[in-house]
Parts: structure tokens; C-alpha cells; sequence
């Protein structure tokens, strides 16, 4: 069974710094596409960011480059979103997904296939 798990999540003040993980139980997570999404309320799940095992490429949204930054410590078999420079606008449920395709691809901001599997989410809320 896939399960994604996400952590790190909290309360912070503009200009702060979060680390959310995304650790997973029944599969070898470095192995897949991990995109991160948030949902901010009453509004539509957004990609963030992806990182692909078979390149190491990394893609962000545009409001968020320079000062999020995706990684994977393969040893840990975790995948982080490291934010820094947190704004209000960022506050939101973030997740960890893949398509559970081995091996695969981003395609921008998530993977090639249908993401089949997502985390719990972690609350993110930035406030002075």
C-alpha cells in the first residue's frame, strides 16, 4: 500500500521559514515524481513544485522561485519543500503527491500520470 505522509507544517510570521517532508511507507519514494501542492481556503489545489528521480530536475511556480527550494535525501528515502521568505499569501494545506510511476518525470508541475496518491496535508500559516 502507498501512503505519503507529510510534516513540518506550523505557524509562522512573514519573512519566516518553514521545512515541510514528505515521507512515504510502502514504496521507495525517491524513486517517483514527488510534487507538492497547496490548497489556500476557498480556493483550487495549486502545483507548487516537482522534482524527478530520473533527471533531478526541479520546477516551481513562478510565485514561489527563489525562495522555496524542493530536495530529496535519498538515505531518508524524504523529499522536503524548504520555505523561506513565507508570506501570507502562502498560508494553505500543503501535500506531497505522485503518480506512482516508476521512475518518472515531471511534466511542469506534477507528473506525467494522474496523481494517485497524495498525503494528508500540512497546515501552512503565515501571520503576523
Amino acid at each position: 500500500q502507498v501512503q505519503l505522509v507529510e510534516s513540518g507544517g506550523g505557524l509562522v510570521q512573514p519573512g519566516g521559514s518553514l521545512r515541510l517532508s514528505c515521507a512515504a511507507s510502502g514504496f521507495t519514494l525517491h524513486d517517483y515524481v514527488i510534487a507538492w501542492f497547496r490548497q489556500a481556503p476557498g480556493k483550487e489545489r495549486e502545483g507548487v513544485s516537482c522534482i524527478s528521480p530520473t533527471d533531478g530536475i526541479t520546477y516551481y511556480i513562478a510565485s514561489v522561485k527563489g525562495r522555496f527550494t524542493i530536495s530529496g535525501d535519498n538515505a531518508k528515502d524524504t523529499v522536503y519543500l524548504q520555505m523561506n521568505s513565507l508570506q501570507p499569501e502562502d498560508t494553505a494545506v500543503y501535500y506531497c503527491a505522485t503518480d506512482g510511476l516508476l521512475w518518472g518525470r515531471c511534466s511542469g508541475l506534477t507528473g506525467t500520470g494522474k496523481l494517485f496518491y497524495w498525503g494528508q496535508g500540512a497546515q501552512v500559516t503565515v501571520s503576523s
